[in-house]
């Protein structure tokens, strides 16, 4: 029996790849696209698992992709979610500054934000007190464009989008080989085979490997962090209207532990970043040896780990004890208490990371002839998630 024919393959069926599905039926209506998920449900991984932050740029290098892709595609989120009743509110955001070594960082994103035309204001310490009454600190930045979304609901809407396109999506497909030919790409999967003539690499946590099976050999390897959070009780929501964040590091493309109201009505603490033992190990006690040999022989982990292992020591520390990591929250809110504090599930950030131990901060996108592989696409992706489909859609 023939194998099923088609123009598009994309492999992974998180935010990226159902987006870049979804604008790819919107310009090219007359071509066929195969979404390929290796889970059953679509979504299971970073787009499932995240804070569920609408992000305004505000962070990110001027020129830069992330900062292209956040800015833009954060008003076609908008427009999709008020267009499709997903749940969403712009609801503004402070970054706080708790001791005056930190205030040189914050102007620094102030003016980072005044570039990246974000709309954004500088705010004393009781201008502060009054968005965010139990929020210590001697500055901040309030940060206007910021809000929160359903992402989930996002993937399950451009889902239905795109089936109703005449698209495929299908779940329970993990791609297990790929065979380059002159006129077409074979994809066998452990759902069947496609014959394509392109292939988009959306793999997110898998996304190098499926280079590899594509004949590349990508520069970057991914190297999985997980992201721990905890909820507030009921009782301690009042604690925290919107988004509080701290000033982050400029050496790390981590934001630090947050505060976050989520779409749901809850309020989302965290997450800190800690090497996972496997690519989807999201518990502490979680092992894939494969996975960890992986990543412990990979020479950039270990130059990495020369160059920061104090930070990484204390991440470790706060995953491992409550009380730290009540600690770091308690910077911005004094008042957080151990008892206000519920585990809630992780998250894995697919890091890409360079031989010599260089974090890779912007989002990396790759064309290799008739292969576009998205090697790095961490936060703000679900956010730039619509506009990084239409840019790939522009390559095809």
């Amino acid at each position: 029996m023939d194998s099923p024919e088609c123009d598009v393959v994309i492999v992974g069926g998180g935010i990226v790849g159902l987006a870049t599905a979804y604008q790819i039926s919107q310009r090219y209506p007359e071509r066929d696209i195969v979404v390929l998920e290796k889970e059953k449900v679509l979504a299971q991984h970073q787009s499932g698992r995240n804070s569920g932050v609408l992000h305004s740029g505000i962070y990110y290098r001027p020129g830069s992709l992330k900062a292209i892709n956040c800015r833009e595609g954060r008003q076609l989120m908008l427009y999709f979610c008020r267009e499709n009743d997903v749940p969403h509110e712009v609801c503004g955001k402070l970054i706080v500054a708790t001791d005056e070594a930190e205030l040189p960082r914050l102007n620094e994103l102030f003016e980072r934000g005044v570039r990246n035309g974000v709309a954004c204001e500088r705010l004393d310490a009781d201008q502060l007190r009054a968005f965010e009454p139990y929020c210590h600190g001697i500055a901040a930045l309030h940060v206007k464009d910021a809000g929160i979304v359903d992402y989930r609901r996002v993937c399950f809407r451009l889902c239905e989008l795109i089936q109703e396109r005449g698209g495929q999506v299908q779940t329970a497909s993990k791609v297990t080989k790929v065979i380059t030919r002159e006129s077409e790409i074979i994809v066998e999967t452990t759902s069947g085979t496609w014959r394509t003539r392109q292939l988009i690499n959306c793999a997110g946590l898998q996304s190098d490997r499926l280079a590899a099976m594509c004949g590349q050999r990508p520069e970057v390897k991914i190297v999985p962090f997980r992201g721990e959070y905890f909820d507030l009780t009921d009782e301690a929501q009042h604690l925290c209207r919107n988004l509080i964040y701290p000033v982050p590091d400029p050496a790390f493309p981590f934001l630090g532990v947050h505060f976050t109201r989520t779409t749901h009505g809850t309020v989302e603490c965290g997450p800190n970043a800690v090497l996972a033992f496997a690519r989807e190990g999201y518990t502490k006690w979680h092992i894939n040896w494969s996975d960890l040999w992986e990543t412990l022989r990979y020479r950039g982990v270990h130059r990495l780990a020369a160059k920061h292992w104090s930070m990484g020591m204390g991440e470790m520390r706060r995953s491992f004890f409550r009380s730290a990591f009540l600690e770091a929250l308690q910077r911005l809110i004094p008042a957080v208490r151990a008892q206000d504090l519920i585990p809630a599930p992780a998250g894995i950030r697919a890091q890409a990371l360079l031989p010599d131990g260089t974090l890779v901060d912007d989002f990396v996108i790759q064309r290799e002839g008739r292969f576009i592989h998205v090697l790095n696409a961490p936060s703000p992706a679900a956010t730039s998630s619509l506009n990084i489909g239409a840019m790939i859609a522009d390559q095809l």
